[in-house]
C-alpha cells in the first residue's frame, strides 16, 4: 500500500467524498482532542496507516488524502478524556465507524474489545479497556459516487386510495417458491415478477419494509444461538444492512424501488432514529460513542455516566443537538435523493419530537422535516409512542404526518371478540377517528389503520391463540405483548376441528372487512392476506427461521382472493375512503347527516346500551363536496355480530336505482352485480355485508 499524506480539504460535507483526484474526509465531534483517520488494506485485517486529521472548523474535524482510490477501507479513532462520570468515553483503542459510511465491509462482532471498558474489572464502564477492536468491526468504505446517482423518487402523494403493505426486506420472499432461489430473501426479490404481481393483485400502493439501515446483532441473543431479525438496532444510517444484498448488491436495492415504482408501488423505509446499537453503558463502542458521547446521547441529568432511556433499548440518540440533527437530515435526504425512496415511518417518533421540556410537536426535528425542501415532499408516518414519560401521542402529531393508529387495532380485536362497549369505540373508529386527528386542518388519511403489524400476533394468530406463545426467544415466554385482545375460538392453537377453523376464517374476513371499509389508510401486515401463521409468537423480532417468515406454502388463497376484493371494492367506492372527516352531524348543503347509524330495522341506535352489538352505517360522500355530489357514490354497511341471522330493513332507494349486495364475508360475491335486493332481506350471524345503489339497468 502506498504512503498517503493528508492535507487541508473542506469542513462543508461531512463523510468521505471522493472527487475523482483523492478523498475528503470530515467527521463531527465537539469534545474529541485529536482524530486519527486510520486506512486498512483491502482486506480489512491491516491497518497499513494512521493520519491525524489535520484541519478543525468547530467541532468539525477534517482532511484531504490526494490520490486515495474508490474502495479504500478505513475507520477512525478519536482521542479525549475518558471520564463516564462527566458523559465522555474517548478510547482511541477502539475503532470507530464513520457515521456517514453509505457502505460497510464486514462483520460486526459481539468480542469483549470492542467494549470500551474492562468487562473483568470490578469498576466496569468506569475502567478503561486497552484492546484493539479494530479485528472485530467492520470497515467503512470510500464509496464510487457513480454508484449513488440521483434517483426520482415515486409519485408521492397523501392519496385517499392508499393501501399500505409492512412487509420484511427478507421474511416476504425467503420461502416465496415462486421467486427465483437466488433472489429468495433479498431486495432483489421483493420486486421479482411474482411479488410485484401478487402486490399489484392485493390493489397495494406503498411497501413499507422494516429496517434496511445497516444493524447489529444483540449479544444476547446470539449467545443463544439468535439474531436480530427485525433489525431495530441501527449502527449505520446512511449504509444499507448487507444481509438482504442479492446478486447486484447495492445497486439491487436501486433496482428494488426502481421495478416497484415502474409497477405504480411506492417504497416507505421503516428507520430508527430513536437510539443506536450502542445500548446503555454496559454497550460496545461502535461508532457515536467513541466519537463524541456526550453530544450524540441523551445523558442523564445529574448523573451523565448513565442514558436516558425513553426508548427502552439503552440510549436515545440526541436529536436537539444541531449536529446529530443534521446527520439525521442527511440521511433521510440521501435515501430519497440518492436511494430513491417515498417516505419513512419513523419508529418511536415521540422520542425524536422530544425537547427538554418534553415531547412538543412544533421541536427542532418536526420544524427541520416540515421547511427542508426535499423531506417535505416525502410520506411521513409516526409511530406515535415510546416509553418515556408522557410518551403516548396519538394525535399530536404535525398535519403532515400520518400515525400508526394502535386504537384502532385494538378496538376492531375487541368488537369481533364482542367485548362490552366495543360497538361505541368502533364507531368512532370507523370514520377515521376523528375524535383523535380532526384538528388543525389534518386530513382523513392522518390514521394508518392496521389490525396486526410486525410487532404483536398475525391476524390469524389473532384468531388462534388467547396466549402469546414465544417460547422459542428463550426467554421463558415473558416478552411480548401481555395483552393482545384475542380470542382462538375455543380451542388453543391449530386444530381439526371443521367448526372452529371456519369460525376462525370468518373471524379473519370480518376485521378485513372492518379494515377496508374504514375511513382513513388501510395498512396490511404482510401473509394476513393469506392467513399467515408465527404459531402464536407474538414477538418474533429474533425469529429468522420458519417462524419470522411468510408461510407461502400454507396460504388461503379463498383469503386472498377475498382481500383482492375488498380491494377492488375501496379502489371503486368514493364513499368509504373520503378524504375529510364525518361526525355524523347535519351537512351544510341540506342539513342530513353525513353519516347515518341505524338499528337493523332503520330506527336510530341505542348508543348507551354496552352491549351494542349490530348495526348499519349508511356513507355518502358528504365530506367530498363541492368536488363531488353526496350521493354520487352510497354505500350501506351492515355489521352483524351475533351468532344468528340478521334481518335488515334496507334504507330507500332513488327512483331507478336499487341496493345490491356487494361484500359480503359469508360468501365470495363477484362483479358485475346481477342481483337486487328486496327491502327486507337477511345477513348471515358473524358477517359484515355491504350494499351499494346501482342503477336498475346496470344490474339488469
Amino acid at each position: 500500500m502506498r504512503k498517503y499524506q493528508i492535507t487541508s480539504g473542506t469542513s462543508h460535507q461531512i463523510g468521505a467524498h471522493h472527487d475523482g483526484e483523492g478523498v475528503n474526509f470530515a467527521v463531527f465531534s465537539e469534545h474529541a482532542t485529536k482524530i486519527d483517520l486510520c486506512l486498512f488494506s483491502p482486506d480489512g485485517k491491516r491497518e497499513m496507516t494512521r493520519l491525524p486529521l489535520p484541519e478543525r472548523n468547530g467541532p468539525i474535524w477534517y482532511g484531504y488524502v490526494p490520490g486515495l482510490p474508490v474502495g479504500t477501507l478505513y475507520g477512525y479513532r478519536a482521542h479525549g478524556q475518558y471520564a463516564p462520570e462527566q458523559g465522555h468515553r474517548f478510547n482511541p483503542h477502539k475503532l470507530l465507524l464513520d457515521p456517514y459510511t453509505r457502505e460497510i465491509h464486514g462483520a460486526w462482532s459481539n468480542d469483549p474489545a470492542t467494549l470500551g471498558y474492562d468487562d473483568a474489572s470490578s469498576s466496569m464502564d468506569l475502567s478503561f479497556d486497552q484492546r484493539d477492536s479494530a479485528p472485530y468491526v467492520p470497515k467503512s468504505v470510500v464509496s464510487d459516487p457513480a454508484l449513488f446517482e440521483g434517483m426520482k423518487n415515486g409519485r408521492h402523494r397523501h392519496c385517499d386510495r392508499d393501501i399500505i403493505l409492512e412487509a420484511h426486506p427478507k421474511g416476504a420472499t425467503q420461502a416465496n417458491p415462486a421467486v427465483p432461489s437466488e433472489l429468495r430473501g433479498t431486495y432483489e426479490g421483493l420486486a421479482s415478477d411474482a411479488m410485484v404481481a401478487h402486490l399489484q393483485k392485493l390493489g397495494v400502493h406503498s411497501i413499507e419494509l422494516l429496517p434496511v439501515h445497516n444493524f447489529v446483532d444483540d449479544g444476547f441473543l446470539t449467545k443463544r444461538g439468535l439474531t436480530n431479525y427485525w433489525g431495530y438496532n441501527s449502527i449505520g444510517f446512511f449504509a444499507l444492512e448487507p444481509r438482504y444484498f442479492g446478486p447486484n448488491g447495492l445497486q439491487g436495492f436501486r433496482d428494488m424501488v426502481d421495478r416497484l415504482h415502474k409497477a405504480g408501488i411506492e417504497v416507505i423505509l421503516d428507520v430508527v432514529y430513536n437510539h443506536t446499537a450502542e445500548g446503555d453503558q454496559r454497550g460496545p463502542t461502535l461508532c457515536f460513542r467513541g466519537l463524541d458521547n456526550a453530544s450524540y446521547y441523551r445523558l442523564t441529568a445529574g448523573q451523565p455516566r448513565y442514558y436516558v432511556n425513553d426508548t427502552g433499548c439503552g440510549n436515545t440518540l440526541n436529536i436537539s443537538h444541531p449536529y446529530v440533527l443534521r446527520m439525521v437530515l442527511d440521511s433521510l435526504r440521501f435515501w430519497v435523493e440518492c436511494m430513491g425512496v417515498d417516505g419513512f415511518r419513523f419508529d418511536l417518533a415521540t422520542t425524536l419530537g422530544r425537547e427538554d421540556h418534553g415531547f412538543d410537536p412544533r421541536g427542532g426535528f418536526f420544524d427541520a422535516l416540515r421547511q427542508d425542501p426535499v423531506l417535505s415532499q416525502v410520506r411521513m408516518i409516526a409511530e406515535p409512542w415510546d416509553i418515556g414519560p408522557g410518551g403516548y401521542r396519538l394525535g399530536e402529531f404535525p398535519h403532515e404526518f400520518s400515525e400508526w393508529n394502535d386504537s384502532y387495532r385494538d378496538t376492531v380485536r375487541r368488537y369481533w371478540r364482542n367485548d362490552a362497549h366495543s360497538t361505541q369505540e368502533l364507531a368512532a373508529r370507523l370514520l377515521g377517528s376523528a375524535d383523535t386527528f380532526d384538528r388543525a386542518g389534518r386530513r382523513n388519511w392522518s390514521s394508518i389503520n392496521f389490525l396486526a403489524s410486525h410487532d404483536g400476533f398475525t391476524l390469524a394468530d389473532v384468531t388462534r391463540y388467547t396466549q402469546r406463545h414465544n417460547e422459542a426467544n428463550t426467554e421463558n415466554n415473558r416478552d411480548g405483548h401481555h395483552t393482545n385482545y384475542s380470542d382462538n375460538c375455543g380451542v388453543e392453537g391449530e386444530t381439526d376441528d371443521p367448526e372452529i377453523r371456519a369460525r376462525r376464517t370468518r373471524r379473519q374476513r370480518n376485521m378485513l372487512a372492518t379494515l377496508f371499509l374504514s375511513q382513513g389508510t388501510p395498512m396490511l401486515l404482510a401473509g394476513d392476506e393469506f392467513a399467515n401463521s408465527q404459531k402464536g409468537n407474538n414477538n418474533a423480532y429474533c425469529q429468522d427461521n420458519d417462524i419470522g417468515w411468510l408461510n407461502w406454502d400454507k396460504a388461503d388463497h379463498d383469503l386472498q382472493t377475498f382481500v383482492e376484493q375488498l380491494s377492488r371494492f375501496r379502489q371503486d367506492h368514493l364513499a368509504v375512503r373520503q378524504s375529510r372527516f364525518l361526525h355524523g352531524a347535519p351537512r351544510a348543503l341540506d342539513s342530513h347527516p353525513d353519516v347515518e347509524w341505524t338499528d337493523f330495522t332503520g330506527a336510530p341506535l341505542e348508543w348507551r346500551d354496552p352491549h351494542l352489538a349490530n348495526f348499519c352505517l349508511t356513507l355518502r360522500c358528504s365530506a367530498e363536496a363541492p368536488y363531488f355530489e353526496p350521493d354520487v357514490d352510497v354505500v350501506f354497511i351492515v355489521f352483524n355480530r351475533s351468532d344468528e341471522d340478521g334481518a335488515i330493513v334496507l334504507p330507500d332507494t332513488p327512483d331507478g336505482q336499487s341496493w345490491v349486495r356487494a361484500i359480503d364475508t359469508a360468501q365470495n360475491i363477484q362483479a358485475p352485480f346481477c342481483e337486487l335486493e328486496h327491502a327486507n332481506t337477511v345477513v348471515a350471524p358473524e358477517t359484515v355485508v355491504a350494499f351499494v345503489l346501482k342503477d336498475d339497468e346496470a344490474t339488469a
